[in-house]
């Protein structure tokens, strides 16, 4: 039977997405506890990490945020080799793409291999949101709807921990329920997937949309590692390779799924087996 330890034991890269520093719904305590009992080899911070946008309304770093960064920066002086892919809501740094600053690089993209050998585009994903056809008024009060949500979150988080009770995604419940929402996911999993197919890549790797897990189709793998202010969710990759969705635990929630090769999938056999 598989336990938590053995799953951190056999990380060989994390791969977290939108921490949302700088807001008040980062779960930067969540996450550093996460980063003390996993301690991979490489590290992908996977965009959003800083929340620059809601920064400009109004700047939160509570010392949890502060200590958060801290371990990152340790993790990367420590021999971690941590590589940090910019997305929208701090795309202002993508302009330091190609540089290494504490340690840490700055990439736009990267295509990661697995030990097994295979390999990932690995982006933050709001370059697909073009490909998602949701009217534009319909996203504005989708984010604006978000927001509300988050703060709801929060205070059912709070309630949560004052009864003893551990972090619980109210958001995200609400939004498994939400028909557009899931709309969204698909669509949005169906653009990546084309994009690794079109690089002869064997799959995904990105965040963007706050929603963990796994999905497959034109012979490739679709992995999102989630986010630390709904979800709190990260992925791993392990020694041999294999892919692996953890909560902020460490404890496994789901596994890559299996896919044939299209070139050597059988007449009438599914390629998102």
């Amino acid at each position: 039977m598989r336990t938590p330890t053995d799953s951190v034991a056999d990380c060989r890269t994390l791969f977290i997405s939108d921490i949302h520093l700088g807001t008040p719904d980062c779960q930067a305590a969540l996450l550093a506890r996460l980063l003390r009992r996993v301690r991979p080899r490489r590290l992908y911070l996977v965009g959003d990490v800083v929340d620059l946008i809601a920064m400009r309304r109004r700047a939160v770093l509570p010392p949890a945020q502060q200590q958060l960064v801290a371990r990152i920066l340790r993790l990367a002086r420590g021999g971690c080799e941590v590589i940090y892919i910019p997305g929208n809501h701090d795309a202002a740094f993508r302009r330091l793409c190609g540089l290494r600053i504490h340690n840490v690089r700055i990439e736009r993209r990267w295509i990661h291999e697995l030990a097994d050998g295979r390999r990932f585009l690995v982006s933050h994903g709001d370059e697909f949101d073009t490909h998602v056809r949701v009217a534009p008024w319909l996203l504005s009060l989708g984010d604006g709807m978000h927001q509300f949500v988050l703060r709801l979150n929060r205070w059912c988080n709070r309630l949560r921990r004052t009864l003893g009770l551990p972090y619980w995604s109210l958001a995200s419940a609400i939004k498994r329920r939400v028909a557009t929402a899931r709309r969204y996911v698909a669509q949005f999993e169906q653009a990546a997937m084309h994009q690794a197919s079109r690089e002869g890549l064997d799959g995904y790797i990105g965040g963007h949309i706050h929603q963990a897990g796994f999905s497959a189709g034109h012979g490739v793998v679709y992995a999102n590692d989630g986010d630390w202010v709904e979800h709190c969710t990260a992925l791993v990759e392990t020694a041999a390779g294999r892919l692996q969705l953890i909560d902020w635990q460490g404890e496994p929630i789901a596994d890559e799924p299996r896919v044939v090769p299209v070139a050597t999938a059988a007449p009438g056999e599914l390629v998102n087996a």
